[in-house]
């Protein structure tokens, strides 16, 4: 039995109705299309205050990292694990997963644009904390509740971080070269 398969069975032998219940909840709240709310309202408040760099970067890091991830699922073709230990009912392949790439990958866009905020108490440690412990939870409750393999959450965490981190690069260098193209 592989590494993927002895954590599927852990979780499944130490699942308990609260817990799950609250997964179903995490999880549920931490998918897409939620992401997607998320940064249109990041993208929307960076506007306002005249950060089109900002407003680029969360953007197009989402949308391009949802046509990645769906490549790399097309790519792959994984399969999920197996029923019934899989409480979530989805046809979509496994590898990676969506809600495991982007959560990381708006938590990363999302602390890029806080660190580079000048409001004071978007520099509180706590609160540039909580977007790297909602996706840690949206990632661990794909595999509590068997609707991923834990290594197709973990290559989600991976792929979004690099995915974030190489539109903050991006943008940044575009930027220095044309200051006229947004704070």
């Amino acid at each position: 039995m592989g590494f993927d398969a002895t954590v599927l069975d852990w979780m499944v032998e130490h699942r308990v109705d609260w817990l799950t219940t609250v997964f179903w909840i995490v999880t549920t709240l931490g998918n897409t299309v939620s992401m997607f709310l998320l940064s249109a309202v990041v993208v929307v408040a960076v506007l306002r205050v005249g950060r089109r760099s900002d407003a680029v970067v969360v953007a197009g890091s989402m949308l391009t990292g949802w046509g990645l991830m769906n490549a790399l699922k097309f790519a792959f073709a994984r399969e999920r694990p197996p029923i019934p230990e899989r409480l979530v009912d989805i046809a979509s392949h496994s590898f990676p997963s969506g809600h495991a790439m982007m959560s990381v990958l708006l938590a990363t866009v999302a602390i890029a644009v806080m660190l580079r905020s000048s409001t004071p108490w978007l520099h509180r440690p706590v609160l540039r904390a909580l977007p790297v412990v909602a996706a840690l939870l949206i990632g661990f409750s794909r595999i509590y509740l068997g609707a991923h393999w834990t290594t197709d959450v973990l290559a989600g965490w991976v792929f979004g971080a690099l995915w974030g981190l190489g539109w903050i690069y991006a943008v940044k260098l575009i930027s220095a070269r044309n200051p006229s193209a947004g704070r």
